[in-house]
């Protein structure tokens, strides 16, 4: 589902030249899930940037689902994105004036889906959120704007979900939840992600954990979890 290649990102500043990532080699196969744990200025959200088709390398390759992102122009990558792949974000990204069907609405709008209120409300419900359809985001705790968050992500079917610290502002109760959540869609709906994570507890429940040191990737270790266990990209 997802492959760098010598995968490599270098920015310029006046004449010194910084390598955030260099030399960069995993796959991540179809159904499993990619975390990602590491010190402050690794390169993990860098990295996560470049899988995502948000950013394009400075040497190397990321293959989605059997295209290589770099052949795409960045109309073409949205488009890929908008086809096969959700976010979740740290600070949940929520609209603050519209409800939380509302906000599970909005890309299925986006891409002109009919049926959006009815598969926003069935998304709401499988996330455990049935009976707050109608609350706006601060009228909702931190997990419950987490979850409206996972069903918008989940609103379009994705291929591969990126997940930057979707655990990070939530306490350890609330995000140990959410853990939950995204195994439990993991395992259901087939659905491959990607967790970039200063958790270390969520890394390890992983099924394989890659830890980035400085840019460059210092292990590559698979863990004895079960395929639809989180597949961890510990960077």
């Amino acid at each position: 589902m997802l492959e760098a290649r010598q995968l490599g990102k270098e920015y310029r500043s006046g004449d010194h030249t910084l390598a955030v990532l260099r030399d960069v080699n995993f796959t991540i196969p179809d159904g499993a899930c990619g975390a990602g744990v590491g010190p402050s200025g690794s390169g993990k959200t860098t990295l996560l940037g470049l899988l995502a088709g948000l950013d394009v390398p400075s040497s190397g390759s990321v293959w989605l689902d059997g295209t290589d992102l770099g052949q795409l122009s960045e109309d073409k990558r949205a488009q890929l994105r908008g086809a096969k792949v959700g976010f979740v974000f740290q600070s949940f990204q929520l609209i603050p004036t519209l409800t939380a069907l509302e906000n599970v609405q909005v890309p299925l709008e986006l891409r002109g889906d009919d049926g959006a209120p009815a598969r926003a409300r069935e998304l709401l419900a499988r996330v455990g959120l049935g009976d707050r359809v109608d609350h706006f985001p601060n009228q909702l705790s931190g997990g419950e704007q987490q979850r409206v968050a996972i069903a918008r992500a989940f609103s379009n079917a994705p291929r591969l979900l990126f997940a930057d610290e979707p655990t990070g502002n939530l306490d350890s109760e609330t995000g140990e939840r959410i853990v939950e959540l995204l195994l439990t869609l993991n395992r259901e709906s087939g659905t491959t992600i990607v967790l970039v994570t200063h958790d270390l507890a969520l890394a390890g429940r992983a099924q394989r954990i890659i830890r980035l040191a400085d840019g460059l990737v210092v292990s590559d270790a698979a863990t004895e979890r079960p395929r639809s266990a989180v597949a961890s990209l510990a960077g």
